[in-house]
């Protein structure tokens, strides 16, 4: 299945990769230098521990600009963990991964493909990242992704003791795995809540960037509640503290010596610490790791509904006193949604009685519910507010309705467009008298300029109504063709070659 090359998560863990291909081993590195760092080391199945360290207390408050960092370091490193990883990951054909340097979110995860090949092949995948001990039996959180694909997961201690690990659970979703290790009396670090963190508050985050265990770095909350591309399930805590590949799924501590976040993204054009760090909220982290814990899963609850911002001209045209909430532009048929009576056209804003601000916090709210939970949905149609009661539905059914899918989307993938047909409001607010939204690009489409928010209105001077007008003209094209867009008020013709 072709990655979404506009949204890939580079996440912050480095892997050396070693394809095999034909029977032959051919060594291929990946991601940045010291690989001899990245090899991970073999433990005993059965480690017998050999020295014991006392939990760590919260650090007392500091006085007014104080905050006694060497303390939350000294009392809190000897939960944090190292974890290197090694398995194997399915690669597929050529032009069908992720490019590297495609997104400046995360860490790079480029898998190169052997020039002329075109079948799919197995990586083995060997790297290293961080997590920390919550409970004093062995039970770790860290990243998804750092244990992705994994089949041996090796933790090491600060105290040089080694352990191989199992894996309880992960949930790609909000990028939280749960591993366990046979151990007892270890020391934990204490938890805090994000919900008390100020924009400006000091944080310092331990980890392992580049191998470099135990490695602390300071910083401050820039910023709450960051919505990140591909996301939508967390919402984010933005730190300029020094993360790098390494980092991931270490704790963020906050100014008291407690545990507010998992270091999970950066934003960086060159593959390292650019000042831009991103961390999954521990109250978000805990109520998965209990899910895993208790059950082996994490479940997170679905509207149904596909929805976007309001802007000052869609809210004056309906009527809102200012732009917020998040407007509904289609409806899954048969969904919870569906069910409730909502429709194109509405404007949510309240989940329950938490405030829908913009689309961003929409799916926050909505997969933070359990599946089959009833909630109140506030929302904005002809002029007045009304409300309706909605049981929400499993994440997990919406993924396996994808996954069936008829694939008729073929000719839109061709041409690297994901289209949709315009709701009155946006056909009003745009002024356009027929077209379609461009809702992502990527391929063909992203390298020719066109952008996501674009309405495409005609092909080669024809004028477009549906999509499977676009797919038609896709599948006739021999070598490029014309897209005519709408852009800002503005009409381009963008040349797209597709041969």
């Amino acid at each position: 299945m072709a990655t979404n090359t506009r949204y890939l998560r580079h996440r912050l863990l480095p892997l050396v990769a070693a394809m095999l291909v034909s029977g032959a081993v051919g060594g291929l590195t990946v991601g940045w230098g010291l690989s001899r760092h990245n090899e991970p080391a073999v433990a005993p199945a059965t480690a017998t521990p050999t020295a014991f360290v006392r939990t760590a207390a919260p650090v007392a408050a500091p006085g007014a600009g104080q905050v006694d960092f060497a303390a939350i370091a000294q009392a809190n490193g000897a939960a944090v963990v190292n974890i290197s990883v090694s398995g194997t990951r399915r690669v597929g054909l050529q032009g069908d991964g992720p490019r590297q340097g495609a997104s400046p979110f995360g860490f790079p995860f480029p898998f190169p493909f052997p020039d002329g090949g075109d079948a799919p092949r197995r990586d083995i995948v060997r790297g290293q990242g961080s997590g920390f001990i919550v409970d004093k039996d062995g039970v770790i959180l860290t990243n998804a992704h750092v244990v992705d694909g994994a089949s041996r997961v090796t933790v090491k201690l600060p105290d040089r003791r080694e352990f191989q690990a199992r894996v309880l659970g992960t949930d790609p979703m909000t990028d939280v795995a749960v591993l366990k290790i046979e151990a007892k009396d270890l020391p934990t670090v204490p938890l805090g809540s994000e919900k008390d963190l100020r924009v400006g508050d000091w944080v310092l985050a331990i980890g392992s960037p580049y191998g470099f265990e135990n490695t602390a770095t300071v910083g401050v909350v820039s910023a709450k509640g960051r919505s990140l591309p591909d996301e939508s399930y967390v919402p984010f805590i933005q730190t300029d503290a020094a993360i790098n590949p390494g980092n991931s799924g270490g704790p963020l501590f906050n100014a008291r010596g407690q545990v507010v976040g998992i270091n999970s993204q950066i934003f960086s054009h060159t593959g390292g610490y650019q000042g831009l760090a991103f961390s999954i909220p521990i109250d978000v982290a805990l109520k998965v790791k209990d899910q895993i814990v208790k059950t082996g899963q994490a479940q997170h609850a679905r509207l149904g509904v596909a929805a976007q911002d309001v802007n000052q001209p869609l809210a004056e045209s309906f009527g809102l006193d200012a732009p917020r909430g998040a407007l509904v532009a289609q409806v899954e048929p048969g969904s919870p949604a569906d069910k409730a009576g909502l429709r194109s056209g509405d404007v949510i804003l309240r989940v329950g009685q938490e405030p829908v601000e913009r689309i961003a916090d929409l799916p926050l709210l909505v997969g933070q519910a359990a599946p089959g939970e009833r909630v109140e949905i506030g929302y904005w149609r002809d002029g007045r507010e009304a409300k309706t009661s909605v049981e929400l539905a499993s994440a997990a059914d919406q993924r396996t309705a994808s996954a069936k899918g008829d694939g008729a989307a073929g000719s839109e993938h061709k041409l690297g467009l994901m289209l949709r047909p315009l709701s009155e409001p946006e056909r009003r607010a745009s002024g356009a008298r027929q077209g379609l939204l461009i809702e992502d690009v990527t391929g063909a489409a992203e390298l020719a300029g066109v952008q996501a928010g674009d309405l495409l209105i005609g092909i080669n001077g024809k004028p477009v109504t549906t999509v499977d007008q676009v797919k038609a003209e896709a599948r006739e094209a021999k070598q490029s063709i014309a897209l005519q867009l709408m852009r800002d008020g503005a009409t381009l013709f963008v040349p797209l070659r597709v041969g």
